[in-house]
């Protein structure tokens, strides 16, 4: 089967891996073009996905989105028999859908339908989620609404992080994605139909949505730095610079939302409770411990975060 993959981050690379040790006849790699990084913006990164294709000779298109005559042009001469969706990062329009003979399919890091949208990781967390899982499904126009053809679970971690999760994810995936192109090879593949009256929606992050609200129980201000590591971050702000909040648990106590209760270790009270940070990253700084942060020119106890 003539397969042509769509991906662009790290959470795509083991499912082209997989199907590179399957021996699928991958035909071309469809990802995002290169970003621009540094001050100058001057130096080009090209996308994870970009550099195993390249590994491996794979003909590779770059475009800003995927539509207009001459990217089909440049697909149809590849002749796909089925297209292969992991987190790329842009809807696919319907004309590039009905392309591949057999259609095209979607890894999705959620348990469909719940949590559609761009960040299902990062919301399975933030809502306190213990059970989230990946969905491979048909894709129909529209997001994430196509009808159901393989589903794997598996538990969140009390205190596990978007970052850890996605990888844990990203493995699950791939597993699924092969375990499907068998079944759909055999013949023994039956689609369900999603409930979209159980759907629910896990928009993209935005840096308002990762700026914490210490008037928030402790559990919600540590879910929510949880699944925001390790991008892009939850942040406060301390003498109206924005440091960055990692590795928090909760713990009893009381205080004020936002004051400092202890620097050794590092504490901070919230609506009910204390989070307790190891680790932080003050603007233009590396991740640092904590505590290495308050004996520098970090805050005493009695001052507060806004």
């Amino acid at each position: 089967m003539r397969i042509v993959f769509f991906g662009t981050p790290a959470f795509a690379v083991p499912s082209l891996e997989a199907l590179i040790a399957e021996r699928a006849t991958i035909v071309g790699v469809v990802t995002q073009p290169d970003k621009a990084r540094g001050r100058s913006r001057s130096r080009l990164v090209p996308p994870p996905v970009k550099l195993l294709a390249e590994q491996h000779g794979f003909s590779i298109l770059q475009p800003e989105r995927p539509a207009g005559d001459v990217f089909l042009a440049a697909l149809r001469h590849w002749q796909p028999e089925l297209g292969v969706v992991v987190a790329y990062g842009h809807l696919i329009r319907p004309e590039v859908l009905a392309l591949p003979s057999r259609g095209m399919i979607n890894v999705h890091a959620s348990l469909l339908p719940e949590l559609r949208g761009a960040g299902p990781i990062n919301w399975a967390i933030l809502r306190g989620d213990t059970e989230t899982g990946v969905t491979v499904i048909q894709m129909e126009r529209g997001m994430d609404n196509g009808p159901i053809l393989r589903q794997a679970t598996t538990p969140i971690g009390p205190r596990e992080t978007a970052g850890e999760l996605s990888s844990r994810l990203a493995t699950l995936g791939a597993d699924t994605l092969v375990e499907t192109l068998a079944l759909m090879q055999m013949g023994r593949l039956a689609p369900v139909p999603q409930e979209h009256h159980r759907a629910t929606f896990a928009p993209k992050i935005d840096r308002k949505l990762a700026r914490i609200d210490w008037s928030e129980s402790a559990l919600a201000v540590a879910r929510q730095i949880r699944a925001f590591d390790p991008e892009p971050g939850s942040w406060t702000t301390w003498r109206e610079t924005e440091v960055q909040l990692f590795r928090p648990a909760v713990v009893p106590g009381t205080g004020e939302p936002g004051t400092v209760t202890s620097t050794v270790p590092f504490r901070v009270a919230a609506g009910d409770g204390l989070v307790e940070i190891a680790e932080v990253q003050p603007a233009g700084r590396a991740r640092m411990e904590a505590e290495a942060w308050c004996r520098g020119r970090g805050p005493e106890v009695g001052n507060r975060l806004e």
